[in-house]
């Protein structure tokens, strides 16, 4: 896909006002910079970073970083169903969130591979508590992870990030690069705060009040009084 950028009319994003691009022999203008990212991020398997692209092209950092930002806002104005994004430190193509659903009938129907409740639990525990132990982990769900840890890391999504300074030096679990591209992340802290999903005071009053254990009321007789009431006012007389 290859826009026409130096047409003023067409409807795309304006390039100008980047000062900082750098003119030398040989190097392509602005409208062909565009192009060639568009192209490098196409054919990538990961995320590209900033960094390499700036030195494929031969130019400063800042100015890769905008192109690609005004990019992205130009598919996003123009009502595109991809867009390109920041992702794990480099960018990508996507689909739009807004047809999430077809794109899962598309790719998941009939080969879906669903994660356990183990997996995913233990997945979250890792990604919001990181780093942290094998102990710690078996600590917060009450059961042995190591099983579950196996499994996460052969799918790529944690892995071992070092280990605990103190005794024993325990090794410690982090997520990796393949976790934040699956959810389409730049870094952890761009996970949602788990404050919202946590219950209000009147709910987890409620949950209490609900759990908590009650004695049984003794039957009642037919005249409207207790058993135990009954039985004690015949033993007095």
């Amino acid at each position: 896909m290859i826009h026409d950028y130096d047409d003023a009319e067409s409807g795309e994003p304006e390039f100008d006002g980047l000062d900082d691009v750098t003119e030398s022999p040989g190097s392509v203008d602005l409208a062909d910079l565009v192009r060639v990212i568009e192209a490098i991020v196409l054919v990538a398997t990961d995320p590209v970073e900033p960094a390499l692209l700036a030195q494929l092209l031969e130019q400063p950092v800042t100015v890769i970083v905008e192109l690609c930002e005004r990019l992205s806002e130009a598919y996003e104005d123009a009502g595109h169903g991809f867009q390109l994004v920041k992702v794990a430190g480099g960018y990508r193509y996507q689909t739009h969130p807004r047809y999430a659903a077809y794109v899962e009938k598309f790719v998941l129907d009939g080969q879906r591979a669903r994660m356990s409740s183990a997996a995913l639990e233990t997945l979250a525990i890792v990604a919001y508590k990181q780093p942290i132990s094998r102990a710690q982990i078996a600590a917060i769900r009450g059961v042995d992870p190591d099983g579950v840890l196996r499994t996460l890391q052969a799918r790529g999504y944690v892995d071992q990030v070092g280990h605990d300074p103190g005794p024993g030096q325990a090794t410690l679990w982090g997520t990796t690069s393949m976790f934040l591209e699956k959810l389409g992340l730049n870094s952890v802290t761009d996970l949602p705060p788990l404050a919202q999903f946590v219950p209000g005071a009147d709910v987890v009053e409620a949950l209490e009040y609900g759990l908590r254990i009650r004695p049984l009321s003794p039957p009642a007789s037919p005249n409207g009084s207790s058993t135990g009431s009954a039985n004690g006012s015949s033993s007095d007389g």
